[in-house]
């Protein structure tokens, strides 16, 4: 969705602000400011909820082919209002109509198990009804609905509550440890964004042994090394925030559980590590969770 401003609005702070002037610097008149304000929020509000119906429709679709169209709208959507703080409030309110609401969307359909589709018995042969039959979901349609709920928890908290409903959690780690590197990714992006302000959803990464299979994977040398650094740069975000939590994270003790599973020496790097750049500007500071997941990853490989 991209977001113009409408030619009418000009014109009328354009004739506002001549009637000022000859008024012999008087305030304009709020009245039509007040006015021209209403009709583009309202205006902004429609395109919000038309592009969010129109990515929904395709995303529940019965083809892949079409929820990946759905999603791929619904990712530029969301990617779109992310540095506006006006559209943003605009797209929080939307996701208290459950009509509108994405993450519902995202897990009973992209994100489903396969296994949710098998037919259990031959009765629709005999019936009238045909057998609805939905095309599983893609290495590249699971990763894109992984973006867009990755998006829709860090635009909107609330998500992290949906997702928590549909069992957020026990899903994205039978992702990661059946789907590709480029699902596998996307997950470990996506487990970020549900946790992070969320105690539930760390409370079942805890019970799903979350951090044990994230240390399965970095350690392995066989794992390709993109999805190794993507280890790297999610243990270090992780105990980044669990560090400024005060202890009062329900995941406080994971500095015992990385010594174990990965070492001394590794463990204290990723502490060390995760205070990194916190005064830095956004994309300073992903250069340097970059630089510093790839020396996790050789301090791994040394010890």
């Amino acid at each position: 969705m991209y977001l113009k401003k409408p030619l009418w609005s000009e014109g009328v702070r354009n004739k506002a602000a001549a009637t000022n002037e000859d008024d012999d610097g008087e305030p304009p008149p709020s009245v039509v400011s007040d006015l021209v304000d209403s009709l583009t929020s309202q205006r902004v509000f429609r395109e919000v909820t038309l592009a969010l119906r129109t990515g929904l429709r395709d995303a529940r679709a019965e083809f892949s082919f079409l929820r990946v169209r759905g999603l791929r709208n619904l990712l530029k959507f969301l990617r779109s209002i992310s540095d506006s703080d006006s559209t943003i409030r605009l797209f929080v309110q939307t996701q208290s109509l459950p009509q509108l609401q994405v993450v519902p969307v995202l897990f009973s359909n992209s994100l489903r198990d396969a296994e949710e589709d098998n037919v259990g018995s031959l009765d629709h042969i005999f019936g009238v009804d045909p057998l609805k039959i939905t095309s599983p979901s893609t290495d590249s349609e699971v990763a894109l609905a992984l973006r867009v709920l990755e998006g829709c928890c860090l635009l909107h908290r609330e998500s992290t509550i949906l997702a928590h409903h549909h069992k957020a959690i026990p899903v994205l780690m039978n992702i990661l440890s059946t789907r590709g590197a480029l699902g596998k990714g996307a997950c470990l992006d996506a487990l970020i964004a549900i946790m992070l302000e969320s105690a539930p959803n760390q409370l079942d990464f805890e019970s799903c042994n979350g951090i044990e299979e994230v240390a399965d994977l970095i350690r392995d040398k066989q794992v390709d090394e993109y999805l190794r650094l993507k280890c790297g740069e999610f243990l270090l975000l992780l105990i980044g925030h669990i560090n400024s939590r005060d202890n009062k994270s329900p995941m406080a003790t994971i500095h015992e559980d990385i010594r174990q599973l990965l070492g001394e020496k590794s463990a204290s790097l990723i502490w060390a590590a995760s205070q990194f750049g916190s005064t830095l500007d956004p994309e300073q500071r992903l250069t340097a969770l970059h630089i510093q997941a790839r020396r996790v990853l050789e301090s791994i490989d040394m010890y």
